[in-house]
């Protein structure tokens, strides 16, 4: 299904590298190849390791289809330093991602079917939601009003960004006013698709307000993490708590979808919702 980070050379009497991996949940060695085949999920266990933006666009869009959207670029906007300045982890998540934001916004096609979509990437400072993150997703279902088109989100954050402080908060109220002006206005579906982790902000906001809110299996998803809310209450919460098939089971999701099934599922879901 995807192509390999760089190319592989056999060489005579050595063991060509990356050809093996480790699963971290059934921890069993598998063959590299054959999960990538696989849309990136353990044959053992169906562990969904994550995506990357350029492998969900790959998944889920028509083939050439996507077009970019709303590039703009992030700022210290508080002149944040801890460790390590923020102006630095924004260029080095930059350089690592390949993306200038934790979210890529744009318009493409499912199934022949137009539509704006968003896609975070985790490994842009763990998909944090900043001032740029917001604006972009305000901008998105905006843009999707005005050609009366419906919107995907894939999401995998860990909340708001805390380099931004209020700021990076204040994006909870921004895209849950776009939200509302969309579903107001636009009467075409919203659909988030929920990976692991989704948390946070991100997850008090937006993330739950899709007409029909998509998890992938076993994706970890809530505002606080179970070890943070066990410390504060001091109890044990139940097995699989705020995993997506407890979720599922008290109504907090509405579908859980393995990956190699998710664009067409999209697709029909679009095709019913759509007058």
């Amino acid at each position: 299904m995807f192509e390999e980070s760089r190319e592989k050379k056999w060489w005579k009497g050595k063991v060509p590298p990356d050809l093996w991996m480790k699963c971290p949940e059934c921890e069993n060695i598998i063959y590299k190849p054959e999960v990538l085949k696989n849309f990136k999920v353990c044959p053992k266990c169906n562990y969904h390791f994550r995506l990357s933006w350029k492998e969900w666009i790959e998944i889920l869009i028509d083939k050439d289809s996507f077009e970019e959207k709303f590039k703009i670029k992030p700022f210290d906007i508080l002149g944040f330093k801890d460790t390590v300045p923020y102006e630095s982890r924004l260029k080095s998540a930059q350089e690592s991602t390949g993306t200038e934001e934790a979210i890529v916004t744009g318009k493409g096609k499912i199934n022949n079917r137009d539509c704006f979509v968003g896609i975070f990437e985790f490994s842009f400072m763990g998909g944090s939601m900043g001032v740029v993150v917001g604006e972009k997703i305000a901008s998105l279902f905006e843009n999707a009003i005005n050609e009366n088109l419906p919107v995907l989100l894939v999401i995998s954050s860990g909340g708001a960004r805390m380099q931004e402080g209020m700021f990076s908060l204040m994006q909870m109220a921004k895209t849950v006013a776009a939200v509302s002006r969309f579903k107001k206005n636009c009467k075409k579906p919203y659909i988030s698709v929920l990976s692991d982790p989704t948390t946070g902000g991100v997850a008090a906001s937006f993330a739950f307000l899709a007409d029909i809110v998509i998890a992938e299996p076993k994706s970890l998803i809530g505002f606080a993490g179970p070890r943070v809310i066990e410390q504060t209450i001091g109890q044990t919460l139940p097995p699989g708590f705020q995993k997506a098939e407890f979720l599922l089971e008290k109504g907090m999701v509405d579908l859980i979808v393995e990956r190699k099934e998710l664009k067409n599922k999209i697709s029909k879901l679009f095709h019913l919702l759509i007058k």
